[in-house]
């Protein structure tokens, strides 16, 4: 069976139409009616918001764009004074001398058994046992954005040249100094030999580290260096440096010293590489120095 819808609504008026639906589908009881307006709504003629006069215009604009201006100028210097601010940090609070010793964390296999090869080396357990001697690793009190423009504590580290930090034993009172340390195949002058000028480099410091603890401020500049080489020193070896501070006066210091190869077997006598004889001068701005710079 069907029935006929009997009418069909637009703009509020009943429509006779013939179009046939299956019964039952619509039951149409009251004839609906549209609002006129609702069935004659155009966009495109509604009322539109309000428009701010242009002097409010230019004002918001400007707050905007200097808004904007001043958080990407804040974000930009918060992000440039980041490694500045982590180099104050490094400098106004170093680390100790004992924790200069595990800071290093090796990156190869070969760094890792040179590490193991001097921690476990009987002079270093004989030195570590001497409470008269405190051990340290005094490069890695150099704040690490400065490290990398340091010349022994940044330009001649790393894989074929100082492969691990070397590892400084002081006496308190500023008397002796022992340093042990491995040099690679990239420090040479000639062929399989270590240059010269870096043994020079590694005594000037060394000697220097020595008597810092009985100079003002524990600090010490080069005053004279007389060097005097007693025999070639092979690359790929470890290498002890071994100081005295002889004579002080004031803001003098007097140090002797000497670089020699570290034995390698139990009753095996170490060779005499270079000896060197030193003067370093505590200068008058030591204070600010030692402020500034962690030498010791």
């Amino acid at each position: 069976m069907s029935s006929r819808l009997a009418f069909l609504f637009t703009r509020g008026r009943p429509v006779q139409s013939s179009l046939s639906v299956p019964a039952g589908i619509f039951r149409i009881t009251t004839p609906c009616r549209l609002s006129s307006s609702a069935s004659h709504f155009n966009p495109a003629t509604s009322p539109a918001p309000p428009v701010r006069p242009f002097f409010v215009r230019a004002i918001l604009s400007t707050l905007r764009l200097s808004f904007r201006a001043l958080f990407f100028t804040t974000l930009g210097f918060v992000l440039a004074a980041a490694p500045a601010y982590d180099t104050m940090v490094a400098i106004t609070s170093p680390p100790s001398d004992a924790e200069t010793v595990s800071l290093f964390i090796p990156q190869d296999d070969d760094a890792q058994a040179k590490e193991d090869f001097i921690n476990s080396h009987p002079l270093t357990l004989s030195l570590r046992a001497n409470p008269d001697f405190i051990e340290s690793r005094p490069h890695m009190k150099i704040p690490e954005a400065w490290r990398k423009r340091n010349l022994t504590g940044g330009v001649l580290m790393g894989p074929g040249k100082v492969a691990v930090p070397p590892f400084s034993f002081s006496e308190k009172t500023g008397k002796d100094f022992v340093q042990i340390s491995h040099v690679g195949i990239d420090l040479c002058g000639h062929m399989g030999v270590i240059h010269g000028g870096f043994l020079a480099t590694m005594l000037d410091e060394g000697l220097a580290r020595c008597c810092f603890p009985v100079l003002p401020f524990n600090v010490g500049m080069t005053a004279k260096l007389d060097i005097n080489y007693k025999a070639p020193a092979m690359a790929d070896q470890y290498l002890v440096l071994r100081a005295t501070t002889v004579k002080v006066e004031g803001r003098k210091a007097w140090v002797e010293g000497h670089i020699e190869t570290l034995p390698s077997k139990e009753g095996e006598e170490p060779t005499v590489l270079v000896t060197a004889s030193a003067l370093y001068i505590s200068p008058k701005q030591a204070a600010t120095m030692a402020k500034v710079y962690p030498v010791k």
